[in-house]
C-alpha cells in the first residue's frame, strides 16, 4: 500500500489536488487505544481512547474518546468527545475508559455526533 511502485503525481490528473484515502481524511484518522465496539443507528462503531498532552499539567493524563464507524462515507469525520478523563496515571485513565458500559458509550457518541 502507500503507492509503492506508482507515481501518485502522474496518476492524479487534477493538478493541485492531493490524493487521499477513499475511506477518511488523514486528519480524521488517528491512533488510540481500542476500548470497545458498540452499535448505534444500525452501524458499528469502534471506540478509541486518545490522550492529549498538556505541558502545563505534565502530572496528569488527559483523554477523550474517538468513535470510528465501520463503513465511513468519504465526508464523515470521526466524532470525538472533549477531554472527559483526567487521571494521575495512564493505567487509571485506561481503566476509567473501560469502565464505561455500552449504554454510556452510546450516549457519549450521540453527544459527539453532529446535529
Amino acid at each position: 500500500m502507500g503507492g509503492r511502485g506508482r507515481d501518485s503525481v502522474a496518476l492524479n490528473r487534477y493538478r493541485g489536488m492531493k490524493m487521499t484515502s477513499s475511506h477518511r481524511s488523514r486528519a480524521d484518522s488517528g491512533t488510540g487505544l481500542h476500548i470497545a465496539t458498540i452499535t448505534h443507528g444500525g452501524r458499528i462503531w469502534g471506540t478509541y481512547l486518545e490522550f492529549d498532552d498538556d505541558p502545563t499539567r505534565p502530572d496528569v493524563y488527559l483523554a477523550r474518546l474517538r468513535f470510528d464507524v465501520a463503513n465511513p462515507t468519504n465526508l464523515e469525520e470521526a466524532p470525538r468527545t472533549t477531554v472527559i478523563i483526567i487521571e494521575e496515571s495512564y493505567q487509571e485513565a485506561v481503566t476509567k475508559a473501560r469502565d464505561f458500559d455500552d449504554r454510556q458509550l452510546e450516549a457519549l457518541l450521540r453527544s459527539a455526533l453532529p446535529d
